[in-house]
């Protein structure tokens, strides 16, 4: 039943609550010194399943709207190599530097709102000319372009100074970028010869500090050191490459281009700012963010950082974790090199350059290498063989949005493990189902796995998932383990006494109650059920020749009559041939018992009856069952001798209970339940008060019911004959005999198949006869 499963469970929570909570307190206290140990393999558990789920959930359908990509690409190698005149002029890869002038100036007049160039420029050009060409580019068409700058062990300390973002001029408002000045070509059949003295100097450390280093509060939080892979025989203390002299007063803006790592090699995530312990850098993307929002610094505080009129979460260490959104081809328009440098030249001949007009209008572009020619291929959650590029354009693009990922803060992680833990515990502890056991070994890395992609998807947090999911599985095993290897000894003697006897059901009731049976008897208020088959002997001769069909009879109708007793938490106390006897209230102690037993008696009453239309079919003899119930104290216990012994009930209301089952046969009736079983469930049944009796061996008078149904369901035929037989009776205990027989001889011509009313009948015709001098009212039972 619904509501003793219920119990069950509650008793159980309440029982094993401070070992379930200690069990989850354990593993969360592993899990979490597992985690900051590294041990269990967790941090690469962790980086797999945030790998997993960023890329199943975060995708996000269709093309920036915000940014363009310009890639040398494969195509792009190819294309120039085979062009006779760009090889002329630009050579081999890395081209001369007059290519990106001719670049520079075809994005300009494509109305590109800044470049950023995921790549360095440290050392001059095969053709000093070009590096100056490219400078006068920048010059010339005043498009705000950033250049990426690394840093190397062996390059020498720039000099501390006071960084100083200027802020960007104000945006051209006009809706046409101005003309663009041409920057004379090289020739087209060979290059200049280059003068000794036109050789650009190297740049001044202080210059290149001032044009590098960029003003950083940092919230009292240290910067990161700039990274490197210490080698052998090198200074252990990387500081930046500074680029060409021509380009520190050209680009408007320098950035790191650090890779940036994790253990496992993966790009995933980016610090904002680092320092070589004299200045403070920023990375590449900041540096062209920090002109777009016109931020004079960046700054930290908490987890916000502050980038002019953008403010963004991140991280308690001032790092954010990258939301790539897909691969570089699925986010941005990616188009080749080529094509830019074709549109360039069909440009200057006047002709359509075959490009969309509106391509490059009021976008950022960035240009950066996707060839695996170029030797720029990284790993990121998205591949192992990716461009670089993809993590520079990526967090340009979270800064352009002003969201990254963030991580939670760990102890939202530890809270939310010891919650799973404590869930484990409790619900595998609380159910005890094997089948949910394997079940929720195997669902609750995917369910943790999926919680981590939903809070990616909709709020871009990450919670760690690998605390949790040891934390879960330690707690999970725990409790399986508590389940299988720690049941009392005591419950597990109960369940196999009284397993023969008992509904599974009410023997964990009773062992979780903490209220096991004094196997060497106690005083109980319970209530006896007795049944019989009516005319057994005579069933029975039916079978004389073929007892093991009598056996097969008789096992269906004590199986379907037992089932209906345990089904209404009644304990089996024995078979006698065809009888069975019940006890309701022990040893679960049911404080309704006697509405149980009444139940449980109605229900064999209908099992009989469905019996017997099955007998009816198959030709076997007819059948009736007689119930007797009474409650009673009664000393319950079990009794036999050393070899044998059985769990039942003595006493003076068992007695009674056995009477009144053969008291029926006397009332033609099937159901008679005593005055104690009747006062304690008289508002859940109905009866019929059929006389007062005194049975064999008692001087006491009991009144004596018949039961007929559970409350309300009494049919109205049945009701109207109860009350004549009632109105009757009244008449009777008056001495009033020929009036009680008219009420009964009309009520019988009604309902000629009620036993009670001709009994009545047949008595009162004969008290009419021969009156009973002393007459009481009790009718004495000889059995």
């Amino acid at each position: 039943m619904v509501s003793d499963t219920r119990r069950i469970l509650k008793l159980r929570l309440r029982n094993h609550l401070a070992r379930m909570v200690g069990l989850a307190l354990l593993a969360t206290a592993v899990a979490a010194m597992s985690w900051q140990m590294g041990w269990l393999w967790m941090p690469n558990m962790e980086r797999q399943m945030y790998d997993s789920a960023l890329t199943t959930f975060t995708r996000r359908p269709g093309l920036s709207g915000d940014i363009v990509v310009v890639a040398i690409d494969q195509s792009t190698l190819d294309g120039i190599r085979s062009n006779r005149t760009y090889a002329r002029n630009f050579g081999n890869y890395p081209w001369t530097r007059s290519l990106w002038a001719r670049v520079a100036e075809e994005l300009t007049a494509g109305g590109a709102r800044a470049v950023m160039f995921d790549a360095v420029m440290d050392e001059p050009d095969t053709d000093p000319s070009a590096d100056q060409a490219f400078a006068e580019a920048l010059r010339a068409t005043g498009l705000p372009f950033y250049l990426g700058v690394s840093s190397h062990p062996s390059a020498a300390p720039l000099p501390r100074v006071e960084p100083v973002q200027p802020l960007p001029a104000p945006p051209d408002s006009t809706p046409n970028p101005p003309a663009v000045p041409s920057v004379p070509a090289a020739p087209t059949d060979e290059f200049e010869e280059v003068e000794e003295e036109k050789v650009q100097p190297p740049a001044d450390p202080l210059d290149s500090a001032r044009a590098l280093a960029f003003p950083v509060k940092t919230g009292g939080r240290a910067l990161p050191q700039l990274e490197y892979e210490p080698r052998p025989g090198l200074v252990q203390h990387p500081h930046l490459v500074p680029p060409i002299a021509a380009l520190l007063s050209e680009v408007d803006g320098f950035g790191l281009v650090e890779v940036e790592p994790d253990p496992d090699g993966s790009m995933r995530r980016t610090r904002f700012a680092y320092t070589d312990g004299t200045n403070a850098y920023v990375t590449l993307p900041v540096a062209l963010a920090a002109d777009l929002f016109g931020a004079a610094a960046l700054e930290f505080s908490g987890r916000k950082m502050r980038l002019g009129s953008r403010e963004l979460t991140v991280n308690a260490d001032g790092s954010a974790e990258i939301d790539f959104g897909g691969t570089l081809h699925e986010r941005y328009h990616v188009i080749p090199l080529l094509s830019v440098l074709d549109a360039w030249a069909l440009r200057q001949e006047g002709q359509p350059t075959g490009l969309s007009p509106d391509l490059f209008r009021g976008k950022v572009v960035v240009i950066g290498g996707t060839a695996l020619g170029v030797g720029d291929t990284k790993t990121t959650p998205f591949g192992a063989t990716v461009p670089g590029m993809s993590k520079q354009v990526a967090v340009l693009d979270n800064l352009l949005a002003g969201r990254f990922i963030t991580q939670a803060p760990f102890w939202v992680s530890l809270l939310f493990s010891l919650g799973l833990a404590l869930a484990s515990t409790v619900l595998l502890m609380t159910l005890r189902w094997p089948a949910l056991e394997l079940a929720w070994l195997l669902a609750l890395i995917p369910g943790v796995f999926l919680v981590l992609g939903l809070l990616l998807s909709l709020d871009r947090v990450h919670l760690l998932v690998a605390l949790p999911a040891v934390a879960g599985l330690l707690a999970s095993l725990g409790a399986v383990a508590s389940n299988h290897l720690l049941a009392n000894r005591e419950a597990a003697f109960i369940r196999q006494a009284f397993s023969r006897y008992m509904e599974p059901k009410l023997i964990e009731q009773m062992i979780e109650e903490n209220q096991l049976p004094r196997l060497d008897g106690e005083e109980r208020e319970i209530t006896a059920f007795f049944s019989d088959i009516r005319g057994f002997s005579t069933f029975s001769e039916r079978f004389r020749e073929d007892p093991r069909a009598l056996v097969r009879v008789l096992n269906m109708y004590l199986t379907r009559v037992s089932s209906s007793l345990l089904q209404e938490g009644g304990c089996l106390d024995k078979y006698i041939g065809d009888a069975v006897v019940c006890l309701f209230g022990a040893p679960i102690n049911h404080t309704d018992h006697a509405v149980r037993a009444c139940r449980g008696a109605l229900r064999a009453k209908a099992e009989v009856e469905a019996l017997r239309n099955d007998f009816r079919q198959q030709g076997l003899p007819d059948v009736y069952t007689r119930i007797g119930l009474n409650s009673a104290k009664l000393f319950v216990g079990n009794f036999g001798s050393e070899q044998l012994f059985d769990y039942t009930a003595i006493g003076d209301g068992m007695n009674l209970a056995a009477r009144l089952e053969g008291a029926n046969k006397a009332y033609g009736t099937l159901i008679m339940i005593g005055p104690n079983t009747y006062a304690r469930a008289k508002d859940a049944i109905e009866v019929r008060e059929l006389d007062n009796v005194r049975v064999a061996g008692k001087t006491e008078a009991v009144t004596v019911y018949e039961l007929l149904a559970l409350k309300g369901e009494l049919t109205a035929t049945t009701r109207e004959t109860v009350a004549r037989y009632h109105e009757a009776l009244t008449l009777y205990r008056q001495a009033r005999f020929a009036e009680a027989a008219a009420v009964l001889e009309k009520r019988l011509a009604q309902a000629p198949e009620d036993g009670p009313t001709a009994v009545l009948l047949a008595r009162c015709r004969n008290f009419e006869k021969s009156p009973p001098h002393p007459f009481d009212g009790v009718t004495n039972l000889d059995k």
